[in-house]
């Protein structure tokens, strides 16, 4: 059983109704069992005022009953690598439209070209998260590992390769089909010029958690891709956020997304018990990465305790 929470799905994702997260939680007022919602969404409101953070951002949402809990949700914030998953889709979605196999290979370049002006830049190991890359290139690698890449050691070398196949422009379109109506993806990472000029991917932690429902319900691509996106996800390397604050056999889908000040975690959580559900968490404001994590462990941890009814 999920948390008697409203259901007001509809309500909730329709982007044309701006309603505040109190006039959300008024459970009583519609005969339901307000208690454990006001609970819920005074532990994670204490939570969060506890940290530095300047906004926090919170979608759940229990896939089995819809029930679900906004905090913040239409702050707009720097994407960092959450902006890869939107890629995966449309990677996926290419494949099955035969524009692309993913088992065509790509050669590996660490070259690109900036969206303000066309002028080239280039990618360094030292600023990415994964280095193996840079060592074969001029070499061939296929788009299904690029894509391996990408989510799971959040490769930038890979993304901006792949970003380049697909296209920003098509991939942000295909996230405003999903719902997503306010996320903007614009170009590839370390652009140094577009950043300077604000030209920036961003989202909000409701853009994220309606990404990752059409994933869980085989909605983004068909239900084979939507299947073989989410074992991807759940091969992520870095598990400091969500995956922290759960006990250790518990299936995340989920991929992270940090720069100077930014930390965020998002994805599907399979209790072993209990309903799957969506949790994005999106922090801005927070120097020590660290304590961005303990935040979103935390949070993760608070609501998995309310969906699974088990002490946290």
């Amino acid at each position: 059983m999920g948390l008697p929470i409203m259901r007001w799905r509809t309500v909730l994702e329709q982007r044309s109704v701006r309603l505040p997260v109190c006039c959300l939680l008024l459970a009583g007022a519609l005969g339901c069992a307000a208690d454990p919602v006001a609970e819920l969404r005074s532990r994670l409101q204490s939570r969060i005022a506890e940290s530095s953070a300047e906004v926090v951002g919170v979608y759940f949402r229990n896939l089995a009953n819809d029930d679900s809990l906004l905090l913040d949700v239409d702050s707009r914030m720097h994407a960092a690598s959450m902006m890869k998953v939107p890629v995966m889709i449309q990677l996926f979605r290419d494949a099955e439209a035969g524009r692309l196999s993913l088992d065509d290979s790509l050669t590996i370049t660490k070259t690109f070209t900036s969206i303000v002006d066309g002028t080239p830049y280039e990618l360094g190991a030292p600023d990415d998260s994964d280095t193996t890359l840079y060592v074969r290139v001029g070499e061939k690698e296929t788009v299904r590992q690029l894509t391996e890449l990408m989510i799971t050691v959040s490769s930038n070398l890979a993304t901006n390769m792949l970003i380049e196949l697909a296209g920003a422009e098509r991939v942000q379109a295909t996230m405003r089909q999903l719902g997503a109506d306010s996320i903007a993806v614009l170009r590839g990472v370390e652009d140094i010029k577009a950043y300077r000029t604000g030209l920036n991917n961003t989202t909000t932690a409701r853009d994220m958690g309606l990404i990752f429902s059409a994933i869980a319900e085989q909605r983004a691509a068909s239900p084979e891709s939507c299947r073989e996106m989410i074992a991807i996800l759940s091969r992520q390397q870095f598990n400091e956020g969500i995956p922290a604050g759960l006990p250790i056999a518990t299936q995340v889908a989920h991929k992270t997304g940090s720069i100077t000040r930014i930390r965020h975690d998002g994805g599907i959580v399979y209790p072993e018990s209990g309903s799957a559900y969506v949790l994005v968490v999106l922090t801005n404001g927070i120097t020590d990465s660290a304590r961005a994590d303990e935040l979103i462990k935390d949070v993760s941890r608070i609501v998995f305790a309310a969906v699974t009814q088990t002490p946290g």
